[in-house]
């Protein structure tokens, strides 16, 4: 089984980028505190597709508190001679849990609700 469920806070913004026809990913960078005597934190690279890449990007930034729930896959290439590996979260539902809200126009709260949809 290959499940991750994780929360913390964006350590970057969200990088969005269109890598075909109608498809976009975005990442970002979470912070995940460990809890107890250590209390420090591990840093996960996550990114999300199509849909909610556009969400991640539009309502979050840098410090928002954030739920992921997905599965790590592993990616290797080679760059400057040197083989190269990352896991990575692949994130297939973000929950906006915290921190600053956008307004609109008028000065009412918009809350992505579609952000969460699976």
């Amino acid at each position: 089984m290959n499940r991750v469920t994780l929360i913390g806070n964006l350590a970057t913004d969200v990088e969005i980028r269109e890598v075909g026809e109608d498809k976009k990913v975005a990442s970002f960078l979470l912070a995940v505190g460990r809890g107890g005597r250590d209390a420090g934190a591990d840093f996960v690279g996550v990114s999300v597709w199509d849909r909610q890449a556009e969400l991640c990007a539009e309502y979050l930034s840098k410090g928002r508190r954030v739920g992921v729930d997905g599965y790590l896959r592993s990616r290797n290439w080679e760059e400057e001679g040197r083989r190269r590996r990352v896991v990575e979260v692949v994130g297939t539902r973000v929950d906006f849990l915290g921190g600053p809200r956008r307004e609109n126009e008028e000065g009412a709260e918009v809350i992505p609700f579609e952000a969460v949809a699976s």
